[in-house]
């Protein structure tokens, strides 16, 4: 379905989703630790709902009312089992390493996009610590054996921290525990540390030899609690650039947390641009005088905010220089050579770089057809830009399903003129 997208202003009150990254997590380890645990305020979308099914295939049984999982039998796979993580990178790798660790073989496959995704790095390791696996060219379909039994593994840490943040999950579950060495500079850190948040949290503790380098898990059991997942700043990041483009007076809502977000960075990036960022009683909302300033930004922990910064040059008086987000090419899309053809439609001069690109102000800004390519950060970026220029046409909004499932209904209710077409 597309989009056709008129120039709006946005008031009144929406509230930020749930986190998609710790649902996912929460999801698996309290289907590890069974005996009644329990996720509440579950972001329940396409992702997540994958994330389901794998731990249902894999032995695990679930209620799930409204937003609340209530986990009654613990995973625990035997013979033959087939997961389809449809579009979810998160799934798919996080169950490939969990599967590892059972005497089962599990074959793992999911859509054309996901079927394009690296996955070799995680295949070396799983079978470095016992496993032994099979893949079609290094990604999905892909056959893993185990059990694994554990021990000393490497790990390629530059192209996905979810290769590492799988391996971790799925290490105590070995007979022997694992060693982790992270060759390389590894990305998306703050990834990793809610991994590891979200194990203590279910009473599994971590060994940090080297931070981001090097860990020690011994075996260990996965203990049953309630957990409770917090906003999406990944979401609120996206829903703050509405704020900045589009709002007048827009208060979004949502409960902050204790636990690690990378993407939370993104307050301070407004702050740097020169967006006056206010929150209190768990409501943020955002002023602008003028025109934002330009900067550089380095989002090599959070490449997820690609998208949310690069449509605020649609309002900057100076350009704004993005690095360090290669591994953003490695996502459901490229989504650097997206966002750079298709803000450049709009009237944005932008130079693509191999690790991002800089987007340059433009006083001639019009109204475009704009192709998300069916991802769904990039569909609701889009939407956004089209809300600040108007005359627009967004493509692929079935993906907004993925992570933000009300989106078109919800930035509705608060002034967005979006007509599904």
């Amino acid at each position: 379905m597309n989009c056709s997208v008129s120039r709006s202003i946005l008031s009144g009150s929406i509230t930020c989703p749930p986190n998609k990254s710790y649902t996912h997590r929460a999801i698996f380890l309290a289907s590890l630790a069974g005996q009644d645990s329990r996720v509440t305020n579950a972001l329940v979308s396409g992702d997540t709902i994958s994330t389901i099914r794998a731990c249902q295939s894999l032995g695990a049984s679930m209620d799930i009312q409204g937003d609340t999982i209530m986990i009654h039998d613990s995973i625990n796979p035997s013979g033959e089992i087939l997961i389809d993580a449809a579009n979810s990178g998160t799934t798919i790798r996080l169950a490939s390493a969990i599967s590892a660790a059972y005497p089962c073989t599990v074959q793992l496959t999911g859509d054309a996009s996901l079927q394009k995704r690296p996955m070799q790095p995680l295949l070396d390791s799983l079978e470095m610590a016992g496993a032994r696996c099979a893949s079609t060219d290094g990604c999905a379909p892909l056959r893993i054996s185990g059990p694994m039994s554990g021990g000393t593994i490497s790990v390629q840490g530059n192209l996905s921290s979810q290769f590492v943040s799988a391996l971790m999950m799925a290490a105590p579950l070995t007979s022997r525990g694992l060693n982790v060495n992270i060759q390389g500079e590894m990305v998306s850190k703050p990834y990793l540390d809610m991994s590891l948040a979200t194990m203590r949290h279910f009473g599994v503790g971590v060994r940090t030899i080297l931070p981001y380098k090097m860990y020690e898990v011994q075996p260990q059991m996965y203990r049953p609690i309630s957990f409770t997942v917090p906003l999406d700043y990944s979401s609120m990041a996206l829903l703050l650039s509405a704020a900045v483009l589009c709002g007048s007076d827009l208060e979004i809502r949502g409960c902050m947390d204790e636990l690690p977000q990378g993407d939370e960075v993104f307050i301070d990036i407004l702050d740097m641009l020169g967006v006056d960022v206010r929150a209190e009683n768990d409501a943020t909302r955002v002023s602008v005088d003028d025109k934002l300033n330009g900067g550089t930004f380095n989002l090599g922990n959070s490449p997820d905010l690609l998208p949310p910064l690069a449509i605020l040059a649609l309002n900057t008086s100076k350009p704004i220089t993005i690095t360090d987000t290669s591994h953003a090419r490695l996502k459901e899309t490229d989504r650097i050579s997206i966002i750079a053809s298709e803000l450049a439609k709009l009237g944005v001069g932008i130079k693509e770089n191999s690790d991002g690109m800089v987007l340059y102000p433009s006083d001639s800004l019009h109204g475009a057809t704009l192709d998300s390519h069916d991802d769904h950060r990039l569909f609701m970026a889009f939407c956004i830009a089209a809300m600040y220029v108007g005359d627009c046409t967004v493509t692929g909004a079935e993906s907004a399903a993925i992570s933000y499932p009300n989106f078109i209904d919800e930035i509705r209710g608060i002034g967005a003129k979006i007509d599904i077409t």
